[in-house]
């Protein structure tokens, strides 16, 4: 196969041509074009919104540092002789990030770069020679993935910048001031309606893998449940239950890369392993631990890095013979000595595959699980626990090999949902937002300050005889933002930074 990248000369601006099957990742040679002349016909706007989905994959590759590897999820596995990423991944991890944080910078800049090239494939869609239906198609995915990236950026920042047009210069840039988040909700809100409207309930052949009508739903049903509408959310979210999705019977297939895109699956960003072809995943190299040598990745001498490993808080809220435990993490691994090394890691993601550093993993970033633990919830916030709530989670822990909840009332029944979707959701990025949404600012300070003083005296691994600093897991109460990077505070006066920072 021969590679094609797309550039187009707008502010950090490029397309990187990719899809959801393997025809599409199937490229020929560099070709540069110039916007004016793009966009033009079917096949062009097609490969941009490919790019699009391509621009997911480094997004969601980073997504564990803010969603699981900031709570009480996971750790890291402490390495003695290198500290240089006391900055940025260990700054995240103990609550130590500033404005100079490098792995902040990286994801506002990556999220909105990201949006250049969605904003400018919509302003050009509109005059592209394409069928209607077609041309609906398009822009209700490139509004899906706007939705996702703007609903994440007012859950991290808070207040951010909306930029809906392509610009001319990067200067234009710097003019935009923050707007506050009820805006950004609906634009969010706006866009993913465009999109239930215009997308299809399902593809078929090179197509599945797409962002579908149940994706659009799904996600608006979660912005509604953040926002606290429980009523939409309720009405948002049931319409995702005639659309054909179903729990799988056997956990650990959710995640099993020869079963991509299978029933529970409603939205996964794609990656393609078993070729040099630039589309694999690596989570498992990411999250296994340092040092194992091969123990764990099943390929000579093959180490992890040791990030987002499960705290053991985490490996605790698993109830005795929860069958997801086995099918998400391993407590640790024999080495190639025979010796037992007690450094847990995630096995989700963990499946075998041929070349080094290339793994065939995609993320699920929506199931059909996700939406009946959100039916739950929202239910049970709207009118108490009723039958239909225990449903819902019900079908869940039943899954799990779990006897079923009865006899709670709302508030026991809301901790109930929260515990289930911690441990069924478990290092699929969802617990930094299930805790923002479900407490209170000062419920979430109290919360995690807790978790940090279990893992400073009871370390997941061994510090290695290096204590922890005093501000290590000092969670505050401004900490449930993160900061405006420093870099974008100084190239544009317009903006100002989040109180606390």
């Amino acid at each position: 196969m021969r590679k094609k990248y797309i550039y187009i000369p707008f502010f950090m601006g490029f397309l990187v041509l990719f899809s959801c099957s393997e025809d599409f990742l199937d490229k020929s040679d560099p070709t540069v074009l110039v916007a004016s002349t793009f966009y033009q016909n079917a096949t062009q706007v097609e490969q941009a919104v490919n790019g699009v989905y391509g621009q997911l994959q480094p997004v969601i590759s980073n997504q564990w540092q803010y969603n699981e590897f900031i709570t009480d999820n996971t750790t890291l596995h402490f390495n003695q002789g290198n500290r240089g990423q006391g900055p940025s991944l260990e700054a995240l991890e103990f609550w130590q990030i500033n404005s100079s944080t490098g792995n902040i910078a990286n994801l506002y800049n990556s999220i909105y770069g990201n949006m250049v090239n969605i904003n400018t494939t919509l302003a050009r869609l509109e005059n592209a020679t394409i069928d209607t239906d077609l041309k609906n198609r398009f822009e209700g995915e490139l509004k899906f993935v706007r939705a996702y990236y703007y609903f994440h950026l007012v859950q991290y920042f808070g207040d951010v910048i909306i930029i809906t047009e392509p610009l001319q210069s990067p200067s234009d840039a710097y003019a935009y001031a923050r707007e506050p988040a009820e805006n950004v909700y609906q634009l969010v809100i706006d866009d993913l309606n465009f999109a239930v409207d215009a997308l299809p309930a399902s593809y078929e052949g090179n197509n599945v893998g797409r962002a579908t009508k149940g994706a659009a739903l799904s996600l608006l049903g979660k912005v509604y449940l953040t926002r606290k509408d429980y009523g939409q959310a309720v009405s948002t979210l049931t319409q995702v239950l005639p659309l054909g999705y179903s729990l799988l019977p056997n956990y650990a297939d959710v995640f099993d890369p020869q079963n991509k895109n299978h029933a529970e699956s409603i939205f996964d960003i794609q990656f393609q392993g078993d070729n040099q072809l630039g589309e694999g995943s690596r989570f498992i190299y990411v999250f296994a631990p340092r040092e194992s040598r091969g123990a764990v990745i099943d390929l000579p001498g093959q180490d992890g890095e040791g990030w987002n490993i499960p705290s053991l808080d985490m490996m605790a809220a698993y109830e005795e013979g929860d069958l997801r435990k086995a099918a998400s993490l391993n407590e640790g691994y024999t080495n190639l000595e025979g010796e037992w090394v007690p450094v847990p890691y995630i096995i989700k993601y963990h499946h075998p595959h041929s070349i080094p550093q290339v793994t065939n993993d995609n993320w699920p970033v929506i199931r059909y699980a996700d939406v009946l633990l959100m039916l739950a919830e929202a239910i049970n916030e709207q009118s108490g626990p009723t039958e239909e709530a225990y449903g819902y989670l019900n079908q869940i822990r039943e899954r799990a090999d779990l006897d079923p909840i009865s006899g709670l009332n709302k508030e026991s029944f809301r901790t109930a949902v929260l515990q289930e979707r911690r441990v069924e959701l478990a290092f699929e990025n969802h617990r930094w937002f299930d805790l923002k949404r479900t407490m209170t600012t000062d419920e979430l300070v109290t919360f995690l300050n807790a978790y940090g003083a279990k893992e400073i005296s009871n370390p997941t691994t061994s510090r290695e005889g290096i204590p922890f600093s005093g501000g290590d897991f000092q969670f505050e109460a401004y900490e449930a933002l993160f900061p405006i990077p420093a870099d974008q505070l100084r190239i544009n006066d317009q903006l100002r930074q989040n109180p606390g920072y």
